[in-house]
């Protein structure tokens, strides 16, 4: 069982150095053909920065199948499933649409049109649903029209969820690695535990996904270099759908009999897989329930449900007080939470201690959510290893002397210190430019801009 696993590692290792190794220069070419987008109002950062880094996951994604398929113990899949390649042209297809809109921004309608003709060519080459296994009922057989229905639904909602949450640096691709990862966990245990076939390309798809989130995250992370776009966003949104959809109507629950002892048992084992075709998602619950009420609050405010705002739940984060990687951070913490839990529950389902353990951490993070202005502060033995903000007053209004820019400074400080001390006057410093490339910093297009107002903001998009 040791070499399935490194071949798996393999692939989400290659995967991860491509795609790391690409943003860099995709960087640079989105900065060269100007697809840097002017800062709206409903934007969170305040400068200019570049998108496209769809290109290099997609780069990623194409190097994690090609080992993959050069691999002895993952060549097989290829070999007898068109999975993959069924994946390979809806990616293709999806990235293309992505990269047009991230340069020219696109008419919502036609992202939508091209998003269903994506999951329609993964349909029409054999990634579809066929059953739909129902607890309590069992398997129920779909017409190839129900099929196709319910799997563009699937891929549609999956890729505009993962699109809607992409609002802060790194939170869409952290978000969709957990996911992957907790969905990796499962649809291995069902491999390689209990040697169902069908659920050997839902690990694939799961393990390249997580190559692709961790190899852009870097780049990605606040302060962000570059965005992943829609041509990012609404590809591992596809690739997240297309390994729910490989394993989630494909596995027959009469297989699962052989451990869990009647379909009926089999069935509720299988729950935590199921769940991603009903609503809401267990593995996109975060971005899912993002979706539904950006929807719900656009309609009751009389606006299109494809009209962007400042409404999500990460931007009320900001709101109530959180910082921005506090805010993503809680975000992880809630996917992780979901996630993990309903892959923990499938495997031990009678276990109360699964159960405990969500509940107490649902209430930490509850906690976490009331205390948004709360500061940690290091303890005295640590202060020199800490930022100054982290660092503890010594005495009851001090304040702590701020730390010298530079050298020089550090050794003017002791001469202006007598100098005051003495009475005689300060020598007058020159004034500092705000903007000029080594004071506050420069992007590669130039002066890193300062906004004081958001509502300077460009709100024409």
């Amino acid at each position: 069982m040791g070499q399935p696993v490194r071949d798996y590692l393999l692939t989400l290792c290659v995967t991860a150095a491509v795609t790391y190794l690409l943003t860099g220069p995709v960087r640079k070419f989105a900065i060269a053909v100007g697809a840097m987008p002017a800062i709206r109002a409903r934007d969170v950062h305040r400068e200019p920065t570049p998108r496209l880094g769809g290109i290099a996951m997609f780069g990623g994604l194409c190097a994690g199948l090609i080992v993959a398929a050069h691999l002895q113990n993952l060549d097989w899949v290829f070999q007898l499933s068109n999975e993959p390649r069924a994946l390979l042209s809806g990616a293709a297809l999806i990235w293309l649409i992505g990269v047009l809109d991230d340069k020219f921004e696109i008419d919502a309608l036609i992202k939508l049109g091209g998003q269903m003709i994506a999951a329609a060519v993964m349909v029409i080459q054999g990634l579809t649903i066929l059953w739909l296994p129902i607890p309590g009922v069992g398997t129920v057989a779909l017409t190839q029209w129900q099929g196709t229905l319910l799997t563009v639904a699937l891929v549609v909602i999956t890729i505009n969820a993962v699109n809607f949450v992409d609002g802060l640096d790194g939170l869409a691709a952290g978000m969709v690695c957990i996911a992957s990862a907790a969905f990796f966990l499962y649809t291995y245990r069902l491999w390689y535990g209990h040697m169902i076939e069908a659920a050997a390309p839902a690990t694939l798809f799961t393990a390249i996904l997580m190559g692709m989130c961790l190899g852009f995250l870097p780049h990605n992370m606040h302060p962000a270099r570059i965005f992943m776009g829609d041509s990012g966003s609404m590809l591992i949104g596809l690739v997240l759908a297309a390994g729910a959809i490989s394993v989630t109507g494909r596995v027959d629950p009469d297989t699962m009999t052989l451990f869990a002892g009647s379909e009926r048992e089999a069935t509720q084992a299988m729950l935590p897989v199921f769940i991603p075709l009903l609503l809401p998602l267990t593995i996109i619950a975060i971005p899912a329930a993002d979706l539904v009420l950006a929807i719900v609050r656009r309609t009751w405010n009389g606006q299109s449900p494809f009209a962007a705002d400042r409404g999500h739940l990460h931007h009320r984060l900001l709101e109530i007080g959180h910082s921005h990687s506090r805010s993503v951070l809680i975000m992880y913490f809630w996917s992780a939470l979901i996630a993990f839990g309903a892959v923990g529950y499938s495997v031990h389902s009678a276990s109360l201690w699964i159960v405990i353990v969500i509940v107490g951490l649902s209430a930490l993070g509850l906690v976490l959510l009331l205390m948004p202005r709360f500061t940690p502060r290091a303890p005295y033995w640590a202060e020199r290893f800490v930022p100054p903000r982290y660092r503890r007053r010594r005495s009851e209004g001090e304040v702590p002397e701020a730390e010298p820019s530079s050298a020089h400074e550090a050794q003017q400080r002791p001469l202006e210190t007598q100098m005051v001390q003495e009475g005689r006057e300060l020598p007058e410093r020159a004034p500092v430019v705000v903007g000029v490339s080594g004071v506050n910093g420069a992007t590669a297009i130039g002066p890193r801009s300062r906004f004081s107002d958001r509502d300077k903001a460009d709100s024409s998009h």
